[in-house]
């Protein structure tokens, strides 16, 4: 599970809202499906930018993060380290493709199924905001520094 971070529960809650309020969905689009919206909040790249750099692998961001390398220049890879550095990981990316990650598909509300359609922006927006309660619950549970 990615590491928890204002920032990140942000980026989230940020990506749902844009998707909610009619953002262009297009999960076919490798800049307007589920990862390139979030990858549009954390770099602030467009979707075409996004698009055009994770076709250098080629296949969905299930398949594009699968084959990362962090030497190989590319700048798919280069955009892969960027959400790493967010807190991002690999299966993170995979499991926000696909929204099946179980400890996010547990904080859905109760009306909506528990096995989510990828390619359904409603679906979409909620796991992005269940997965924000997730974060925030792993944030609430951070233990103090006990050092003065």
């Amino acid at each position: 599970m990615a590491r928890a971070s204002e920032h990140l529960i942000h980026a989230l809650i940020q990506t749902a809202a844009r998707l909610e309020s009619g953002a262009v969905y297009s999960w076919g689009h490798l800049g307007s499906c589920n990862c390139g919206h979030l990858t549009q909040t954390l770099t602030g790249m467009t979707p075409d930018e996004i698009h055009r750099n994770a076709l250098e692998r080629g296949g969905d961001w299930g398949e594009v993060s699968e084959g990362y390398c962090s030497t190989s220049g590319l700048a798919v890879d280069t955009l892969i380290e960027g959400l790493l550095d967010q807190g991002l990981h690999l299966e993170d990316i995979e499991h926000l493709e696909e929204l099946d990650d179980p400890k996010v598909l547990r904080r859905l509300p109760k009306a909506l199924p528990r096995h989510l359609e990828r390619n359904n922006r409603d679906h979409a927006s909620a796991y992005f905001r269940a997965w924000a309660n997730v974060m925030q619950d792993m944030l609430d549970q951070t233990p103090l520094d006990p050092s003065p």
